[in-house]
């Protein structure tokens, strides 16, 4: 944000206050100078006002220079012959004469010297060569009023001093010289001037011709809209002083209707737009959601594709402008206008910043609309306006004017004591000093009360125009801010020591998850902890696009907590294939945010995902990975939570569990126990369309921090057995759409019971699964193989044959299964 000095004192008193205060000013109330920068003319000893009394060519050059005579005042030597190539040296102009001694701003000394044939005794200058500007077409010509050997820095008017100030986003308040003078009246203790404001709605006639109705189809998108008309303007250009203005800021001034609108932009921090009215099909503004499809062709000239989600200000027929970022080509002033319509609109923030990064637009007035506008500001803008449309291009208000909407209501109060802006400060700061500061940002002490032993309690009125004021702990910022940080007394920083301290549990799980992970060839990736509702509702559900959701996200793909890593590492490997990076492995830990029965819990998070390498080229293909190999590292990830995840029971994914594949994915645990897992193969149409290549197997582990205790770091270590196993197998017959999983579970779970504390039950695996001839229809035979083992005898054939037959009498009593013979 560019501030001009001298349009700044035109709001507060800055009189004898140095550039060298003011940014020092700026600084310690929160906001950064990136540059400070004079414009106008350096001083300048020797360069004076000369007049051109002749011009003659001379000949036989190819280019065209010419010999003047210029009188420059009898106290610098009358009359001078000077050589001059520029195009507009021309008798009777009156110009800056650069005498010798004369050192120009580029460093160029001035002397007397002889080029081509003839002595020039000095240079007639172009502004670029008096500092002024980049313009290097011909001689800069000065009023004709200007006395003939006057010094040229009493005949230019002064320069300016601009600052270029990085605003912080939570202060949009701050994004116009009106919010940067009262900021800086607070800290030299001066008055704001506002501009005085001449028009109250005053309209001379009706002129539905030019404007006869305004209609608001999304007032969620647009809670209030300003439209007035005014007939009989002139286009011209703007007064010198408005244009003097603009331009120090890096403006550059385009006619009087259009500088109104950017001049009151960045005086008040209120974007406008001005319309010619017969451009306008059926003299009617409609704010609406643009058709999907509908094209408009911008102020830029490139034609942009909008969709139903962006806000436009349409006429009968057709958008004229993208609401909030850009007016099109079509609708705006020229020199043919007479009549206009002055539109001040406040625009939902969230509405315009998705707008503006969809079309890939911005402008100084989505700059200001994404960050949000004071509402309470848009009618004294529209005012403010009118005014200065009439000084400088004439024309009368006429009727109907509209005011559709109203002012967003605005009642915020705060309740503080200094004490408790004493304790957090950490240093005394007496209340009246605490007073001064809040009043001094307009922040207004309403009502005063005592308290218990905690001197006064303070009810603060906040202005409209600082909602980023909402808590007692932000006015201790304010009174900070104004009473000067550099005051803050110097004490020792005390602070417990961390020699004997341990890592969280929880850090300790992501550290090695993440090792082993890296272990295995993974990459490990960092992505944002927030995510787009439409990301989850695609890959997570519904429930938790309600849930997760940001009150007030400051970007719509960041408007959601995130309940699971997998999203963005998808965006990770989407990015290095498009790149051409052929990566397969991606991995990232951190904290994940799930909801469960109304409830949103914060877990520690493990996730990781592979793919094939389609385009590897190697003399030895590697195994393509697959859900085993997936189950694999889940089993040793969960292990490092104290999860035995392979002794617990696995569900299959059904159409329950979003953006996994049925058939080929699973899920372990629940929340409610403390963790919960979920790894297989992700949806291929939802990857597919994603825009990712070939099939992505993946895994998620997400356990709550509480569950994660030191004893998980701890590892039991169990001797193992020097006796060989005995082995057996056993065929069972099943209904088809049982798991197998279940009925492996129920076999070992008879098996130890059989086996009791005699010998151990050391493993029951399924090897073979059939479905077909020889089976009754609806039926498939699992074949699982068991081995039991003692750690101190050989165990033998009629022993285990005993418990065996055991096992096989007793898995079949309830009925769901039999043995297959």
């Amino acid at each position: 944000m560019k501030i001009s000095l001298n349009w700044l004192k035109q709001y507060v008193n800055l009189d004898g206050v140095s550039t060298d205060e003011i940014k020092r000013a700026v600084t310690f109330l929160g906001f950064e100078v990136e540059g400070v920068a004079s414009t106008g003319l350096p001083p300048l000893q020797n360069v004076v006002v000369g007049e051109i009394l002749t011009r003659t060519k001379i000949p036989n050059l190819k280019k065209d220079i010419s010999l003047c005579t210029v009188e420059v005042g009898a106290t610098h030597g009358g009359v001078r012959s000077i050589v001059c190539g520029a195009p507009n040296c021309d008798a009777g102009n009156r110009v800056p004469v650069a005498l010798p001694g004369a050192v120009l701003p580029s460093g160029f000394q001035i002397a007397l010297r002889k080029t081509y044939g003839h002595e020039s005794q000095g240079m007639m200058c172009a502004p670029d060569e008096l500092g002024l500007s980049g313009d290097h077409a011909g001689l800069l010509i000065l009023p004709a009023t200007a006395p003939i050997g006057q010094p040229i820095n009493d005949a230019i008017p002064g320069g300016d001093t601009v600052f270029d100030i990085e605003i912080t986003p939570n202060r949009p308040d701050a994004l116009s010289h009106i919010g940067i003078a009262r900021e800086l009246a607070a800290w030299f203790r001066k008055e704001v001037c506002y501009p005085a404001i001449k028009f109250g709605g005053e309209t001379h006639g009706t002129r539905p011709d030019i404007l006869s109705d305004i209609k608001v189809e999304s007032p969620e998108d647009c809670p209030l809209y300003v439209g007035i008309a005014i007939a009989g303007v002139k286009v011209g250009p703007s007064p010198a002083w408005m244009q003097e203005r603009l331009k120090a800021i890096g403006l550059r001034p385009i006619n009087n209707l259009v500088d109104v609108g950017n001049y009151v932009m960045l005086e008040l921090g209120q974007p406008l737009h001005v319309f010619d009215a017969k451009k306008i099909n059926g003299r009617k503004i409609v704010i609406r959601r643009a058709a999907e499809g509908e094209k408009l062709v911008t102020l830029d000239a490139k034609e942009r594709v909008l969709n139903s989600r962006m806000l436009v200000i349409a006429d009968e027929a057709r958008p004229l402008v993208v609401a909030g970022i850009m007016g099109g080509a079509d609708a705006g002033v020229d020199e043919s206008t007479t009549d206009i319509v002055l539109e001040a609109a406040h625009f939902r923030p969230q509405s315009v910043r998705w707008t503006s990064k969809q079309l890939a637009l911005a402008s100084d007035s989505s700059y200001r609309f994404e960050r949000g506008v004071d509402p309470h500001s848009t009618l004294e803008a529209a005012q403010r306006a009118v005014d200065l449309l009439l000084e400088t291009a004439g024309g009368t208000v006429v009727g109907p004017s509209f005011k559709v909407g109203g002012d967003v209501p605005w009642q915020r109060e705060i309740v503080v004591t200094p004490a408790y802006i004493n304790e957090k400060l950490g240093f005394e700061i007496p209340a009246a000093e605490q007073r001064a500061a809040l009043e001094a940002l307009n922040l207004i002490i309403r009502h005063e009360e005592p308290t218990a032993g905690r001197g006064p309690a303070w009810t603060v009125s906040v202005p409209s125009y600082r909602a980023d004021l909402d808590r007692p702990i932000d006015l201790v910022e304010e009174v900070l801010r104004v009473y000067g940080t550099e005051k803050v007394p110097a004490a020792p920083a005390v602070g417990p020591a961390l020699v004997d301290a341990e890592d969280a549990p929880a850090v300790v799980f992501n550290r090695k998850a993440t090792a082993y992970l890296v272990g295995q060839h993974f990459h490990e990736c960092v992505n944002y902890t927030l995510r787009s509702a439409k990301e989850l509702k695609t890959w997570v559900s519904d429930a938790a696009v309600n849930e997760l959701g940001l009150l007030n996200p400051f970007v719509e793909e960041q408007s959601h907590l995130r309940p699971t890593l997998v999203m963005g590492l998808l965006e990770s490997l989407k990015l290095n294939q498009s790149r051409g990076n052929q990566v397969t492995r991606l991995c990232e830990t951190g904290r994940v945010f799930m909801e469960s029965n109304g409830t949103v819990l914060e877990c520690a998070g493990v996730a990781f995902l592979m793919t094939e390498n389609a385009k590897e080229r190697a003399w030895l293909t590697r195994g393509a990975p697959d859900f085993y190999a997936v189950k694999r590292h889940m089993e040793i990830i969960a292990r490092d939570a104290g999860v035995d995840l392979g002794s617990q029971p696995l569900v299959p994914v059904t159409g329950a569990f979003w953006g996994w594949q049925e058939g080929q994915a699973a899920a372990a645990g629940e929340l409610k126990h403390g963790w919960t897992a979920r790894f297989g193969l992700l949806n291929l149409a939802m990857v597919r369309a994603a825009g990712i290549e070939g099939k992505v197997w993946a895994g998620m582990f997400a356990i709550l921090p509480e569950r994660l205790t030191a004893a998980s770091d701890r590892r039991r270590y169990h001797n193992f057995s020097l006796q060989p196993a005995a082995l057996r197998d056993l065929g069972l017959v099943v209904d088809a759409g049982r798991h197998a999983e279940e009925v492996r579970q129920q076999l070992l779970k008879v098996a130890r019971a059989c086996a009791g504390s005699a010998f151990a039950v050391e493993s029951v695996e399924v090897f073979d699964v059939y479905q077909g001839a020889g089976l009754p229809a609806g039926k498939k035979s699992v074949a699982f193989a068991l081995s039991f083992r003692s750690a101190e005898r050989t165990l033998t054939d009629d022993e285990v044959n005993a418990v065996f037959a055991r096992i096989q009498q007793d898995v079949v009593a309830d009925g769901s299964v039999s043995v297959r013979t």
